[in-house]
């Protein structure tokens, strides 16, 4: 390599480096506006068959859109108001909880008490001060005053972008098909909004009754266990579950607490957390892979990651839209980088149609393109 083709190279790599920072740094900075709309953008992917069902009857899209986000607001709603005076009555208990933890970890007091004089022996011979650290405490108005106005906005601009979305849908595709300069870039466009739209829907969709499920067969055990609550503690499971990995450890962590405030001894405190893993295990190993695996997999450690970097990046937002987030990338990489499937199983209609000759997305029909989404026009010609 010459020395001009090495400097070509490294400058190639610099502007990529800074592009790829300017991109995180947009993505923080912006999580304010970035994070709801980009939910809204999801979930209208997933609520988009209501609304495409709904228009085939003759309903206008903007009434369609409208009674998609009233039937998503009535679900949320039931299910908050449902969650409401149980989750408040265990929230004025965590007092009882915490003194029921301190108690049984009692026994392991004199462990803690060794490595407490290790650290001042060591701390004497270091010659290393004690540091002494302020906190300052708000009280639960100023934090209600500071954060109430921000959720507010936030929410507005979920809802006005769910709705926009779901109503313009079509439009925006057509827009965007219409900025294509050739035949063939409209045509790989159009694939791509097809594939991201049939594998977010499926998959929310999918994930939304297993996880439904779930949350029946915990709140079912926890009862036959006695656990005050059961039906809190399976909707708590149900949506904690669309974040894997992350939620099932604090699901967990919750009802091993819970088990501390409702029975005496410490093992019989590890019954409800280790019933609930015995749920997710079975769920996680079994279900959900002959459910979704059949038409997408994706690999375990670049899931992990994805969920790490949104959770990174947006908080519990981002744990929620990691994975439709890695499914679009998918869909986009699979139908212009070669040698890389869209999210779809091996042997499945939508790995086949990719491995036939490009034909015209008009005679490209396929079972998934037509259940998913209503079939994409005709490209025009050049």
């Amino acid at each position: 390599m010459t020395t001009e083709a090495a400097l070509r190279y490294a400058a190639q790599s610099a502007i990529l480096l800074l592009g790829l920072l300017a991109l995180l740094v947009m993505l923080h900075q912006g999580r304010f506006l970035l994070a709801p709309m980009s939910l809204a953008v999801f979930i209208g992917l997933m609520l988009g068959p209501i609304a495409t069902r709904l228009e085939r009857l003759g309903v206008w899209p903007a009434f369609a859109a409208v009674a998609v986000v009233l039937i998503f607001i009535i679900l949320v709603g039931g299910f908050l108001t449902a969650i409401a005076a149980p989750l408040t009555t265990w929230a004025d208990r965590i007092p009882q909880i915490w003194s029921e933890l301190q108690l049984q970890l009692s026994n392991l007091r004199q462990p803690l008490n060794t490595i407490k004089d290790l650290q001042e022996q060591i701390r004497s011979v270091t010659g290393g001060a004690s540091v002494t650290v302020a906190v300052k405490e708000d009280t639960t108005v100023e934090s209600v005053a500071v954060l109430a106005p921000s959720l507010l906005a936030q929410l507005l601009i979920f809802f006005a972008s769910l709705y926009f979305f779901i109503a313009t849908r079509h439009e925006t595709r057509a827009a965007i098909l219409r900025l294509c300069f050739n035949r063939r870039l409209r045509w790989r466009v159009a694939h791509i909004f097809r594939d991201v739209e049939n594998a977010v829907s499926d998959y929310l969709l999918s994930i939304t009754i297993i996880n439904i499920g779930l949350g029946v067969a915990v709140s079912i055990a926890l009862w036959f266990l006695g656990v005050p609550s059961p039906a809190l503690w399976g909707a708590m499971a149900t949506l904690l579950n669309f974040v894997i990995y992350i939620g099932p450890a604090v699901m967990a962590c919750i009802l091993l607490a819970v088990g501390l405030a409702t029975f005496d001894t410490l093992t019989a405190s590890f019954i409800p957390p280790l019933a609930y893993l015995a749920f997710n295990a079975t769920e996680a190993q079994f279900v959900t892979p002959t459910v979704i695996g059949r038409r997408m997999t994706l690999n375990p450690f670049i899931v992990f990651l994805a969920i790490a970097f949104w959770l990174w990046m947006w908080g519990p937002v981002g744990g929620f839209i990691a994975i439709p987030a890695l499914l679009t990338i998918y869909a986009v990489a699979g139908n212009i980088i070669p040698g890389i499937e869209p999210p779809a199983a091996s042997g499945s209609s939508t790995q086949k149609r990719y491995r036939q000759p490009r034909r015209p997305i008009e005679k490209a029909a396929s079972p998934m393109s037509r259940s998913s989404s209503p079939p994409v026009r005709p490209v025009p010609p050049d």
